[in-house]
This record gives C-alpha cells, sequence and structure tokens, in this order.
C-alpha cells in the first residue's frame, strides 16, 4: 500500500459517479469477444464510456494476453511472466470486427520486453487483416514503448494505421515514481518518430491527471507533446483501481479540464478530449 493512501481513499466527486449499463448492444458484444477468445479494454477496465463506444461502432481490443511484463502503479494488468504468443489472434479479431460491424477499431497490448519486437509483429499483422478483410473499419493503434527500438516502430508505421497512439500517461517528475520500467524521452521520441514518417498517420498521446503533478507539470507535458508535433491528445482524471495502487491526490473540476482542452488547442494540436471521464479511446473516431 502506497505512503498516504492509509483506509480513507478521497472520495470521489459526484460528476464521477457514473453506473455501467448493460444492454443488449453491450451483452452482443460481450458475447462475441467471448467466443473468439478476444480481451476488450473497455470490458475489463470497466469503462463508463463503453455503451457510447459500442453504440458508435467503436471499440478497444486488448492482443498480446493480458499478462504485463512491466509494473505500472496506476494500473491493473496483472504483471508477471507473460505466455507464449497466441499466432491466430490477428485472424480472430478480424473475424469478431466483421460480425460486429465495426467502423473503427482501437488496438492496445499489454507491454511485452520478452519479445524481440516487442509484440510490434503481431500489431502489424492485426492491421493488415483489417484493411485486407474490413476495408471500410479504421484502425488506431494504442502502442507501448517497444523499449525505443526504431525497428519494430517501423514494422507498425509500415501497417499504416490511420493513427499510432503512444500515451504519456504522467507528467515528467512522476514518471520514474509511476512508470519505473519506462523513459519519458523515449516516448516522447515515439512521437516524433510517428510525426516525421512520410504517410498519412496522425500521432496521438494522452495522459492522467490526479496523480499529485503541479499545474505548471501538466502544461509543461502538454508543451513537450506539442514540440514532438503530436496531433491528438486525450487527459482525464486518474482513478485508483485498488487501494494498492498509487493513490488520488486530487481530483480537477470539469472546468479545470475544460480550461487544459483550451490550452492544448492554443499550442496546436488539431483534437482534443479533456475531461473526468476521458479515456485513451473516448471519440477516438470522432477526433480529427
Amino acid at each position: 500500500m502506497y505512503a498516504g493512501l492509509g483506509n480513507n481513499p478521497m472520495r470521489k466527486p459526484d460528476w464521477l459517479k457514473v453506473r455501467l449499463p448493460n444492454t443488449a448492444g453491450f451483452k452482443r458484444v460481450k458475447q462475441v469477444l467471448a467466443a473468439y477468445n478476444l480481451h476488450s479494454v473497455c470490458q475489463e477496465a470497466r469503462c463508463p464510456n463503453i455503451t457510447e463506444c459500442f453504440h458508435s461502432g467503436t471499440a478497444t481490443f486488448l492482443i498480446l494476453g493480458d499478462i504485463c511484463t512491466r509494473n505500472c502503479r496506476y494500473c491493473n494488468i496483472r504483471s508477471g511472466i507473460p505466455r507464449g504468443i497466441d499466432e491466430e489472434e490477428p485472424e480472430r479479431l478480424a473475424e469478431a470486427v466483421r460480425e460486429l460491424d465495426l467502423q473503427y477499431i482501437v488496438i492496445t497490448s499489454v507491454t511485452r520486453d520478452d519479445l524481440p519486437d516487442g509484440g510490434a509483429g503481431i500489431f502489424a499483422r492485426c492491421v493488415n487483416l483489417l484493411h485486407c478483410e474490413n476495408p471500410n473499419c479504421k484502425v488506431e493503434v494504442l502502442i507501448p514503448d517497444l523499449r525505443g527500438k526504431r525497428e519494430a516502430l517501423d514494422l507498425i508505421i509500415d501497417a499504416q494505421p490511420e493513427v499510432i497512439n503512444h500515451n504519456m500517461e504522467v507528467v515528467r517528475p512522476l514518471f520514474t515514481k509511476i512508470r519505473p520500467q519506462g523513459d519519458y524521452d523515449i516516448s516522447l521520441e515515439i512521437l516524433r518518430r510517428i510525426h516525421e514518417h512520410e504517410g498519412n498517420i496522425a500521432s496521438k498521446s494522452g495522459f492522467m491527471i490526479g496523480l499529485g503533478e503541479k499545474w505548471e507539470d501538466i502544461l509543461k507535458l502538454i508543451n513537450d507533446l506539442a514540440d514532438v508535433n503530436c496531433e491528438r491528445l486525450t487527459i482525464g482524471q486518474y482513478q485508483q483501481p485498488t487501494r494498492n495502487h498509487w493513490p488520488v491526490r486530487k481530483y480537477y473540476h470539469p472546468d479545470e479540464f475544460a480550461e487544459l482542452k483550451q490550452i492544448a488547442y492554443q499550442m496546436g494540436f488539431t483534437s482534443v478530449e479533456s475531461g473526468p471521464l476521458v479515456r485513451s479511446s473516448y471519440h477516438a473516431a470522432l477526433m480529427k
């Protein structure tokens, strides 16, 4: 348990109290995921926006297993030694997307430092199959840092997803405490390379606030992302998954998120989603 957490975590404000719906559409997506043995971040993270996204034809899938080689202090995904690669996963993903008739899909993964390419080859296969078998479906990938390997990132870039997202997650002063196996500058360099590569791929990033950062730290992170020509940005409220995770230090008011959104636009971002319930793939299909 982290220092300062104690037995009385901060009480959530009213604007964060959302009940997850259980509609027929939601149940159908769950059934298809189970049938194809696939994982959805929307479902497993109990995202409050799940029904809105599913009804708009958008879903976020988790590939490369459900065990991460890293142990970030905010994340509820299991950490440990992952299993081998499921070579048939890209085909099952493409089939599920076709059955659900999705118009926009976000593919993310656990971090796989055990793999030479960090899983980039599987990402690329997923994108290529989706473009081939579901040509009307646009693809966004939310990738780990791939340990900064240029050749791994190039595999994904060459597959030409419509958007490549790599989340910074937290401000620089908290990065080593909350993401001890990551590197702030490597993450920025990934976003720089995406922008510099020829083609029509949009670069995107996101981060959480409420972990103990200062306002000027937030502005510096937005500025750092603008400096590497990141085009799209999401900013959301951190919510502590369990008592064993990093504690919430502040719940930001919706007006503060609105202010950050305007600041980001002023710094040159083409599309920004900023709000207490915003997640990486929130309104992903609508961001331009």
